[in-house]
């Protein structure tokens, strides 16, 4: 039986859930999060996580980048140029290519500015970089996003850290049914039911930060999101039952009396 993999550039992971390393009361507890979650990527925010000054405490020590793969992203930047210059920062300081895009357009609800973010995605295609795109659930801009180049798209389930769930569950289906590229819902995950309805629509995997990071127990959040997204892969391939407005007996009609 073939083995289900998320790909993505052509490298496999096993596990279909990554964890955000922000929000978290130490880096300790970010790492038992990951290792219980058994995620195999991370974010990480270029400008917010230290990760090259080693008089204070580094990401590195409590995650080995050797062994989880790390995915600089461009938080808290709301244009094209901080974006850019800090995803070739990354570059530089690790040598990283596959990277996670995020232009914000306002400070309050933290949607994307697609305009930006679609010309971003284009200048770092043609730097080399594979680009994950953090985007609106807009199908168009999801189809300009792949025209362009990108590795991935990662369309939003609501606001960045609401954990209102998914809003928009048509526009996600569109999005999945039109594009090749990996689908991973991203922003706005809430609990575990969220993250098992994400991958029952056939999305490709879910990026959780603040739902597990700010949950009351964070690692027995991370271990329920492990299996969320498990069970909500499973469900999805093994294809639902149709819906059906008249009731259905699921014991025989003859019996033996």
């Amino acid at each position: 039986m073939k083995k289900d993999q998320l790909i993505i550039d052509g490298k496999k992971y096993n596990s279909r859930l990554i964890v955000g390393t922000g929000k978290y009361k130490s880096f300790s507890e970010c790492a038992n999060a990951v290792k219980i979650s058994g995620a195999e990527i991370v974010t990480v925010a270029v400008r917010r996580v230290n990760i090259v000054d080693t008089k204070k405490p580094l990401l590195m020590d409590y995650i080995n980048p050797k062994k989880i793969t790390y995915l600089p992203n461009t938080a808290g930047c709301f244009n094209s140029i901080e974006a850019l210059r800090t995803l070739r920062l990354a570059r530089e300081i690790g040598g990283w290519k596959l990277v996670k895009l995020e232009v914000l357009g306002d400070k309050k609800n933290l949607f994307p500015d697609m305009i930006e973010t679609l010309k971003s995605t284009e200048i770092l295609v043609k730097e080399g970089f594979k680009v994950m795109v953090y985007c609106s659930d807009d199908p168009l801009m999801a189809k300009k996003l792949e025209d362009v180049g990108a590795s991935a798209i990662m369309p939003l389930a609501s606001p960045i850290g609401s954990g209102l769930g998914i809003i928009n569950i048509e526009n996600l289906k569109i999005i999945r049914k039109q594009t090749k590229l990996p689908v991973i819902v991203d922003a706005g995950i809430g609990d575990a039911s969220d993250a098992a309805e994400a991958m029952q629509l056939g999305c490709d995997g879910v990026l959780i930060n603040t739902a597990i990071a700010k949950a009351k127990k964070p690692l027995l959040m991370a271990e329920a999101m492990k299996y969320a997204v498990i069970s909500g892969r499973k469900s999805y391939l093994s294809g639902r039952i149709k819906y059906n407005y008249t009731g259905s007996a699921s014991s025989p009609k003859k019996g033996i009396i």
